[in-house]
């Protein structure tokens, strides 16, 4: 459970969703048997979504298995579960001489050993785990992980690293070329893809509303949301009432319209950036397949939806 937490999140952001998860679900066979809707929901706000869908599939794998698996090879069958995960859970629960390699492990050994391989590649990954294979200590690789791991976080930071006090100056041929503000060698990264999403919320005369399930893939997979409009950049309300989306939603209704931000509200994605709009479309008749605006808050939403809706609808959440 805390591996996956961790991944892409820091200690202090993840602990309360641990103890969230370990006292709703204590047991596997809970987790497992538990609807994919509640996980995602009690995951919300943490974000990469795909973690939380891996993590009640893995539960439901650990069923079916009758046990956790303890040996690397084996946890690597589990949905959600990479070469990182597997390697700390088998060395730290079960003292398997596997190495773990982080960002901080890529940091420390690339510029001790002085390697240019850019990290995050195929080759990178290879070369760095075959050398922390070699520098681990067989006996006690679970020391020696959490060792390396810490010492990339306290110590060989990524930048003004206190090098004059580390233990490894007289090694660390980054340190002694000059080199330790190129190393490790980073990827290219990935040109950033603008994204414009127009939220419609639906609000009927008898204060219920429209949230959809994402059923495409995506991080966002299986979270709710307003109908949404995509435009290929910002849109005046004529460019929305005119969509193929809008005209589907409201047919014939009559409503009015407004927009709740004047300004785009920006959210960054790894290489997406979307600036996402709310309109307010306050229904003057009836609409079927609405639901009461307070049973919105018990589906499981995206940070935006999340933001939008304790804002705006404050007074429902209680």
């Amino acid at each position: 459970m805390s591996e996956v937490i961790l991944q892409q999140t820091r200690v202090a952001q993840g602990l309360p969703y641990y103890n969230k998860f370990v006292e709703t679900y204590p047991k596997v066979e809970m987790l497992a048997a538990a609807p994919l809707d509640d996980v995602l929901k009690l995951w919300q706000g943490l974000g990469y979504y795909s973690r939380a869908r891996n993590l009640h599939k893995a539960a439901q794998q650990v069923v079916e298995l009758g046990k956790f698996p303890s040996q690397y090879k084996d946890l690597l069958k589990l949905k959600g579960v990479g070469t990182y995960t597997a390697a700390a859970i088998a060395s730290f629960s079960n003292k398997e001489a596997v190495p773990v390699v982080d960002g901080n492990v890529y940091r420390v050994l690339s510029r001790i050993f002085h390697i240019n391989t850019p990290i995050n590649t195929p080759a990178a990954v290879k070369e760095f785990t075959h050398l922390a294979a070699q520098l681990m200590d067989k006996e006690q690789p679970d020391i020696f992980n959490q060792a390396m791991m810490e010492f990339g976080a306290l110590q060989c930071i990524p930048k003004n690293p206190n090098c004059a006090s580390c233990v490894f100056k007289n090694d660390c041929v980054a340190y002694e070329k000059g080199l330790i503000d190129e190393l490790p060698v980073k990827p290219r990264k990935t040109k950033v893809k603008n994204l414009f999403h127009n939220y419609l919320v639906i609000i009927s005369p008898d204060q219920k509303t429209l949230l959809k399930q994402r059923d495409e893939s995506g991080i966002w997979k299986g979270l709710y949301e307003f109908p949404l409009v995509e435009t290929p950049g910002a849109a005046m309300v004529s460019k929305i009432k005119d969509s193929i989306e809008f005209k589907d939603l409201i047919g014939e209704l009559r409503f009015r319209e407004s927009v709740y931000n004047q300004q785009p509200i920006i959210h960054k994605l790894s290489h997406r950036k979307i600036h996402a709009t709310f309109w307010i479309i306050e229904l003057e008749d009836y609409m079927e397949g609405l639901s009461p605006i307070k049973d919105a808050f018990k589906k499981p939403v995206h940070v935006l939806m999340e933001r939008f809706m304790n804002e705006y609808w404050r007074d429902y959440k209680h």
